[in-house]
């Protein structure tokens, strides 16, 4: 039995409808959203950044991710990691003017020039520390799913998603699985906003 790769596009001129094809195409899957959907995050940007992570070894396969945010000069973000102690939440990012911490919410793992992690137990506290540091700005949250969506999944779906795109876009939100992932883009916003779903998957 051979396998190959099936995409589907859809464009809408309306963004609710292209939010409602998103939402009925991930089911159940894991998924991300733009916490502001009006901005979304730049696809060149999020591209760069599973690169540079995944190269030395910031951001693991394994590891679920819960919030991003993505900008041309810094990323943060905040995953939920298996360790032999249980499930653990790690915020890593840039070292911001963020108020300071409470010491029962978290423990420093590392605080170097320009960039700092922070372990937490529980997720509300680390989403809670995430949108101290970075104002949730262009964020992309995990949310409206039951699990958030695992790395190694982005990793292999997003790159041939993004390649059938035509021109500059940002991503509002993505759907991630073992044997698909989709995801919403916008271009033209604000004068002529045009948004166009696209889902690339594995067919038996």
């Amino acid at each position: 039995m051979t396998t190959r790769e099936t995409v589907n596009i859809r464009t809408f001129s309306d963004r609710a409808e292209g939010l409602g094809h998103f939402i009925v195409r991930a089911g159940e899957s894991p998924r991300f959203l733009s916490f502001d959907d009006v901005a979304g995050c730049p696809v060149d940007t999020a591209l760069a950044a599973l690169e540079w992570t995944g190269v030395v070894g910031i951001l693991l396969d394994d590891d679920l991710l819960h919030a991003a945010r993505l900008t041309s000069e810094t990323a943060a973000a905040m995953v939920e990691r298996r360790t032999a102690d249980g499930r653990r939440f790690v915020y890593l990012g840039p070292r911001m003017d963020a108020p300071p911490m409470d010491v029962f919410e978290g423990r420093v793992l590392f605080d170097e020039p320009g960039v700092k992690a922070v372990e937490f137990a529980q997720r509300s506290h680390a989403l809670a520390h995430f949108f101290r540091a970075t104002a949730g700005d262009g964020a992309l949250i995990s949310m409206l799913g039951r699990r958030a969506p695992e790395l190694r999944h982005i990793r292999r779906w997003f790159g041939p998603v993004v390649s059938e795109l035509d021109g500059p876009s940002q991503l509002l939100g993505g759907w991630w699985a073992a044997g698909a992932g989709g995801a919403l883009f916008v271009s033209g916003y604000p004068e002529e906003p045009v948004y166009r779903y696209i889902e690339v998957g594995l067919e038996s």
